[in-house]
C-alpha cells in the first residue's frame, strides 16, 4: 500500500511568546512571565496584562532574568505545555 493515497495532513503554526524568565527553581524547568497591554473599553486607557507559562529547558540554559522566545508543544508534564525556543537577550 502506497502512501501517495491518503491525503497528506499539515500541522498548525504553533503559538510563540516573547517574555521573562522569572524563576529556574525546577530541574529542566523555567517560568516565563508574558506582558501585553490591552486597551480598556470604558476609559480608553492601555492596562498590562502579564501571564506566566511554564516551559521546559532542555539543557538548563536560561537565567533569571533573561528574555526567551517560547513555543506551544505537547502537554510534557501537568504544567509544562511550552519549550524554550531561544534565548534572545542574556540578563545584565
Amino acid at each position: 500500500m502506497e502512501n501517495s493515497d491518503k491525503p497528506k495532513i499539515e500541522r498548525n503554526f504553533r503559538k510563540e511568546r516573547i517574555g521573562k524568565v522569572v524563576s529556574i527553581a525546577g530541574n529542566k524547568s523555567i517560568v516565563v512571565l508574558t506582558e501585553r497591554k490591552v486597551k480598556y473599553p470604558k476609559y480608553n486607557k492601555f492596562v498590562t496584562r502579564s501571564k506566566k507559562f511554564m516551559a521546559h529547558d532542555e539543557g538548563n540554559t536560561a537565567g533569571l532574568g533573561d528574555t526567551v522566545r517560547i513555543m506551544e508543544t505537547r502537554p510534557l508534564s501537568r504544567r509544562k505545555r511550552w519549550r524554550l525556543v531561544e534565548i534572545i537577550e542574556r540578563a545584565k
